[in-house]
């Protein structure tokens, strides 16, 4: 099972993102952590706090399961959300965990870009993006089976392509 170390950058709604036996719960300038496992990094943060204020410059850093590293934005997370969104439609959950899957191996992948724009953008990947079905609103299981991906969970076993096969 891999892990990735994941930096978020601020988002603009609230979400609790479980990673590696710790709750992280976001909002544009506070995150919520509980106090076990706590990583800090360069911000000022209290071990014995739950709470900390993160100014919208600053990033978290939370780990999961994996010494690879992925750094990522809101924007990385809604485009993500919008082609799990677009490649799975009809697919039950776990097809859309494996979309979102396969970006973050692409990723991690040296023979693909190394960001999650990157690689979504890159020419002929995804389907949707080449018929423009990307300018979609995602719901919000399409973001939860980004973050179940973020968490370590790829049900396509490191895999860096997929298809429907009712397709």
């Amino acid at each position: 099972l891999k892990t990735i170390p994941i930096l978020f950058l601020t988002f603009l709604f609230s979400a609790e993102i479980p990673v590696f036996g710790y709750r992280t719960t976001t909002t544009s300038t506070s995150a919520k952590i509980s106090s076990n496992n706590l990583i800090s990094n360069d911000l000022n943060v209290a071990f014995n706090s739950t709470f900390i204020n993160i100014p919208e410059e600053k990033v978290v850093e939370v780990f999961n399961h994996n010494d690879n590293q992925i750094y990522l934005t809101q924007d990385d997370l809604n485009l993500m959300a919008k082609i799990v969104y677009a490649e799975s439609k009809g697919e039950p959950y776990e097809g859309k965990v494996a979309v979102a899957s396969v970006i973050l191996n692409r990723v991690l992948s040296p023979g693909f870009p190394n960001s999650i724009r990157d690689v979504i953008l890159q020419p002929n990947a995804f389907s949707c993006v080449v018929n423009g079905e990307i300018s979609v609103t995602p719901t919000e299981e399409c973001y939860n089976a980004v973050y179940e991906a973020i968490k370590g969970n790829d049900p396509t076993n490191e895999a860096l392509f997929f298809y429907n096969p009712s397709i």
